[in-house]
């Protein structure tokens, strides 16, 4: 299967830093990518690359099968970044109807779009009242317009409540069963690692991890954890007969290596 986003060797320098150096993976039809690490890993520098916005230092980036910045690549790409801005006095219709005209579609769409990231009924109302997950749904549907066989997502659900998020992980898989590809930025390993296929670690530029979370866990050697509730006066004895279980009053903690 040919890979939606192709990365080899990459590195880029600016002056006096390397802000990535050799850092190579790829993203299959379908596959929901999470890019993580702390601020100044690197993740926005590849996004930015892969978006054709900043030129590659060193190795190859290839999109669609074609460069990153091209028409053809433009047409199959698409970006939602952190804090999406939209004009406080449009209602959500018309923003939408806005970008599908700027990009040459039809402006009816802006309806089902709506409606496919759970928007309809707040259409008639102005951006202005919309709430901060309202808004980031704004900026997914706008990112749905063309159809792209990829998605570019930084930091999609900073600063969502926990339903909104769950939403929007829910709105992500089905484009997945779609066929399109995922590739979002996160700092949370817990908020990503049931609702991906695969976690890149990036740090100091460098990919030090790849793989889902029970490889992350073997390659670095961490235990997992249960917790788990005894019934009444069987926590003592079972704390007693499992070496390494914490008891905590009616439950226990038990580490499995």
């Amino acid at each position: 299967m040919t890979s939606t986003l192709k990365i080899s060797g990459l590195t880029k320098r600016f002056p006096g830093v390397n802000a990535l150096s050799d850092v190579s993976f790829s993203v299959a039809p379908g596959e929901r990518v999470a890019l993580l690490g702390h601020n100044g890993a690197g993740k926005s520098t590849i996004m930015k690359i892969i978006l054709g916005l900043l030129p590659a230092s060193e190795g190859t980036v290839e999109v669609c099968a074609t460069a990153p910045g091209s028409a053809e690549a433009r047409r199959q790409v698409a970006y939602m970044p952190e804090n999406a801005a939209f004009h406080p006095a449009l209602t959500g219709e018309e923003q939408l109807r806005h970008y599908l005209a700027l990009r040459g579609e039809d402006k009816a769409q802006a309806l089902p779009l709506l409606e496919r990231v759970g928007l309809h009924e707040a259409a008639k109302r102005r951006i202005g009242t919309y709430s901060k997950g309202m808004r980031q749904r704004v900026g997914l549907a706008q990112a749905l317009i063309g159809h792209p066989r990829l998605l570019v997502l930084d930091e999609p659900t900073s600063g969502l409540d926990p339903v909104s998020r769950r939403d929007f992980y829910a709105l992500l898989d089905d484009l997945a069963a779609e066929g399109a590809s995922i590739l979002l930025s996160s700092h949370a390993l817990t908020e990503v690692e049931a609702r991906t296929d695969r976690i890149l670690i990036l740090s100091k530029g460098r990919l030090v991890a790849e793989g889902g979370l029970g490889e992350l866990r073997r390659q670095a050697d961490l235990p997992v954890t249960m917790h788990v509730m005894a019934r009444n006066g069987y926590a003592t004895e079972i704390a007693r007969r499992l070496p390494g279980a914490i008891q905590l009053d009616t439950r226990l903690q038990i580490s499995c290596p």
